[in-house]
């Protein structure tokens, strides 16, 4: 056995070593593994997403942060039935000694769940190619992996690795997955074999070895660019590695800020199709992530529509659990729709019309991108009073994190859903009128959600906010017929109505409060 496939078999508790030496093998259309046993690859990766409008019981504040987060990985795990938690290292002040102190302080839980092999802890670390002011942060995340490993010996009395796993967003090439691949590998461990200088031990022998010999990279790619490149960025990257398997995050919330919610809905389709498609190529196990929010707008995957969420995207392995999903709901009703995530099995990618989707995702983003530069100033009054659920610092980025279309500022996509939600214009709404009758005939073959996500988000549309809309955008939809049927609920519609005459009025007391009203009324804030 080559030392990549010894380290896999050794270090990756996923994986045993029947799989490894069992080649994958095409039968048929299909791509199959014998005795690969993928049921532990995640299904439910809890995230931090600050979509919610409650805080959880255990919430010393208003913004979870700090202890908070600690308490929120062992909540997901042991109340909730999660199996990943994703711990965020970008845009905020990070522990890396989370390992450490889930251990110690839920000791009696984790003796029985084994961190690293029953549940998961995977980090997303800054990308430096583009998050320059956070850079160093990647560098000493990865620098904590093998200290947290040591810890996770001491507590097992086994090499169990407590995190072999990383996200990188805003993936914008093999090289940018590489070199993080390459730093761990080459830079955090390889120096454990340098001696100080001729003569004298190794560091090494100094301070012990350090392990995981090697880490996981998952990219996640957000823009329309990055998302139709991923295939071929993914066959470069993976082209010299000897490995199983390969995660890949696709982001939902981002490109639909970016391009509006249907052309985020195909382009996710686009991946996934050609995701599988790779995986046959090349024969080697893709598991995509879909990073789902609550919102329409944002994937709405929440615990009322898990079950007709997931059949838009039949070939995804692992989806999201943001904060909405986990603390506007009841927890039994939380906990019930993770199982059922969790029973889930993938099933085929289904084949898309590439070159008709691009098509209408050119046409429909122009008109959506058009019209969110003339709302813009509405929604950048309404963010001001969007609270903050997370001890989290701005990002930089194209039109998301901190987003620009030309000369136009936008919120992060939380907060931008929720300004709009919170006048009663749905942004899932935008450029509806750049489809035709042939148009929405396509959607509903491949979107087998779009007309029941446009009810849900319609439920919340209000007629008034075209009152405050420019008269470019607020002439569209008076006369705009609607695609389907939909019924306005009236204890939001009321609220809406007060923050309208809020805005027309220039006064913003009791703004904030009615914000989280409205959210609350949704189940969502953003």
């Amino acid at each position: 056995m080559d030392h990549a496939k010894r380290y896999l078999w050794y270090h990756d508790p996923r994986y045993s070593a029947n799989m490894i030496n069992k080649p994958l093998k095409k039968t048929g259309d299909s791509l199959l593994m014998k005795n690969f046993n993928h049921s532990k690859i995640p299904r439910c990766m809890s995230t931090q997403h600050p979509d919610n409008v409650n805080m959880p019981f255990f919430a010393a504040d208003t913004v979870l942060g700090g202890e908070d987060e600690i308490q929120e990985a062992y909540y997901v795990f042991s109340h909730l039935g999660c199996d990943e938690q994703m711990w965020d290292c970008e845009g905020k002040e990070v522990d890396n000694f989370v390992v450490k102190k889930l251990l110690t302080k839920y000791e009696s839980f984790f003796k029985n769940t084994i961190l690293g092999r029953d549940v998961f802890l995977t980090l997303r670390v800054p990308n430096p190619t583009v998050e320059k002011a956070e850079a160093k942060i990647l560098l000493e995340t990865l620098e904590s992996i093998p200290r947290s490993f040591d810890a996770a010996k001491l507590f097992y009395g086994e090499d169990i690795p407590p995190v072999f796993e990383v996200i990188l967003p805003m993936t914008a090439s093999a090289l940018c997955i590489d070199r993080v691949y390459r730093y761990y590998r080459d830079f955090v461990v390889r120096k454990q074999y340098q001696p100080f200088r001729e003569g004298d031990i190794t560091i090494r022998d100094w301070i012990g070895e350090f392990k995981p010999d090697r880490i996981n990279v998952i990219p996640l790619f957000e823009d329309i660019d990055h998302m139709l490149n991923a295939p071929d960025m993914l066959k470069e990257y993976l082209k010299d590695k000897d490995v199983p398997y390969q995660r890949v995050f696709l982001a939902r919330s981002d490109p639909a800020l970016n391009y509006g919610m249907l052309s985020a809905i195909l382009l996710n389709k686009i991946a996934l199709y050609e995701l599988a498609q790779l995986e046959e190529e090349i024969g080697t196990r893709i598991f995509p992530i879909i990073g789902a929010g609550s919102a329409p707008f944002r994937g709405n995957l929440n615990p009322d529509t898990v079950e007709r969420c997931v059949l838009d995207y039949p070939n995804a392995q692992t989806f999201t659990i943001q904060s909405a999903f986990k603390y506007d709901f009841p927890p039994e009703k939380v906990r019930e729709a993770v199982k059922k995530l969790m029973m889930r099995n993938p099933e085929k990618a289904r084949e898309i019309d590439k070159d008709k989707s691009l098509e209408i995702i050119m046409r429909y983003s122009t008109e959506y991108r058009k019209q969110v530069k003339a709302i813009a100033p509405v929604v950048n009054v309404l963010a001001k009073y969007v609270p903050g659920r997370r001890k989290r610092k701005l990002h930089i980025g194209l039109f998301g994190y901190s987003r620009s279309i030309g000369d136009v500022i936008l919120p992060r996509a939380i907060t931008y859903t929720a300004a709009l939600y919170s006048i009663g214009f749905p942004p899932e709404l935008i450029a509806i009128n750049a489809l035709g009758k042939e148009d929405l005939s396509f959607i509903q073959e491949i979107y087998v959600n779009f007309y029941a996500d446009l009810r849900d988000a319609l439920a919340f549309y209000n007629p008034s906010s075209l009152e405050i809309l420019p008269e470019e955008v607020s002439s569209i939809y008076k006369t705009l017929e609607f695609p389907t049927d939909f019924e306005i609920c009236d204890q939001h519609r009321e609220l809406t109505d007060f923050i309208i005459r809020k805005i027309k009025d220039s006064d913003t007391e009791n703004l904030a409060e009615r914000v989280i009203e409205a959210g609350s009324v949704r189940k969502f804030l953003g």
